[in-house]
């Protein structure tokens, strides 16, 4: 049985970047944070090059992107710190060396890129709220709601039928009214997912 439109608004997304807001979609990032801090420097991904000044890897703010960043002469960060990486005058950043896919993280970095993930999340609750009250179907047979980590169709016709009542205004409030469990750390599940490879439809993070 396919998915009644009416539940869903006007819009259906059909492609694999399934962004729910397309006028963020291509957008580049402004602020990003540190996992992990090399001050000898690294060799580039394409493993002919070193860069031999201190360089950090991070995870942008907005989209997840994942980068590999040189500083400034003399500058040391920390885990975790908030960096400066857009197109304005930067304070500790030299130059965005590139962007970096998962298998290019070091072995600090994917440790510390959960853990950075769900920060993020939580820090940006609201933005994730509208996720679920705005979420749209992908197919006639299957629900964006349905690409979070233990979200079935029973759980999915759950969550709409609650959000049509009322919109949902917290994690809290997702958790109390439709019975799901840890809204926080299914998005952020589900973007490590989408960050490894895992998953060929993008709901979160930047397409490349």
């Amino acid at each position: 049985m396919s998915i009644p439109t009416k539940y869903y608004g006007e819009r259906r997304l059909e492609n694999r970047d399934l962004g729910y807001d397309a006028s963020i979609k291509r957008t580049y990032e402004e602020h990003a944070y540190v996992l992990d801090y090399l001050p000898k420097g690294r060799n580039t991904h394409d493993r002919h090059r070193h860069i031999a000044a201190p360089t950090v890897q991070v995870v942008g703010e907005d989209h997840f992107t994942l980068l590999d960043l040189e500083l400034k002469p003399g500058v040391n960060v920390a885990l975790h710190e908030r960096l400066y990486v857009g197109k304005d005058k930067r304070d500790k950043v030299e130059r965005i060396i590139g962007r970096i896919n998962y298998d290019g993280l070091t072995a600090t970095s994917k440790v510390e890129l959960p853990v950075m993930v769900e920060e993020l999340v939580k820090k940006r609750e609201s933005h994730f709220v509208d996720f679920f009250n705005r979420s749209q179907p992908i197919t006639p047979r299957m629900h964006s709601l349905e690409l979070l980590p233990g979200i079935g169709k029973k759980s999915m016709w759950h969550i709409i039928d609650t959000r049509d009542k009322k919109p949902f205004e917290s994690f809290t409030d997702i958790q109390a009214r439709a019975g799901t469990p840890d809204p926080a750390k299914i998005i952020s599940k589900r973007i490590i997912e989408e960050l490894t490879g895992e998953s060929k439809y993008r709901l979160f993070i930047r397409s490349t």
